[in-house]
């Protein structure tokens, strides 16, 4: 199943090394798959699935995604402040790729 996506310019241009600068990041597909599972997050519910990321590296991803239009960011006008992430539509076409590396996990991986 060969799709023929690096041209004569090289793969620097191709829709792969595209998608890969959206979601490269030791935790950026992992922001995409629990809001794919849980629809609605706010940051210390994300805090907690991801485990070991620490603050910064969390602030930081999260902005990323919003930026590249994959997540969607509200905040709602309380005290204590309340910010909720929700996939967009663009991130949610993103979840059949993750889902398929999900499937190809459980067959390939040990144990």
């Amino acid at each position: 199943m060969k799709t023929g996506c690096i041209s004569e310019k090289g793969v620097k241009y191709t829709g792969f090394v595209y998608t890969l600068s959206l979601i490269s990041g030791k935790y950026k597909m992992t922001i995409l798959y629990c809001l794919s599972e849980f629809k609605v997050l706010r940051y210390n519910e994300l805090k907690r699935c991801l485990e070991t990321v620490s603050h910064k590296t969390l602030s930081l991803s999260l902005k990323e995604l919003e930026a590249d239009g994959l997540i969607l960011r509200k905040e709602y006008a309380q005290i204590p402040p309340k910010v909720e992430y929700r996939l967009s539509k663009r991130g949610e076409s993103l979840i059949p790729i993750l889902e398929a590396m999900c499937l190809w996990g459980k067959e390939n991986g040990k144990g």
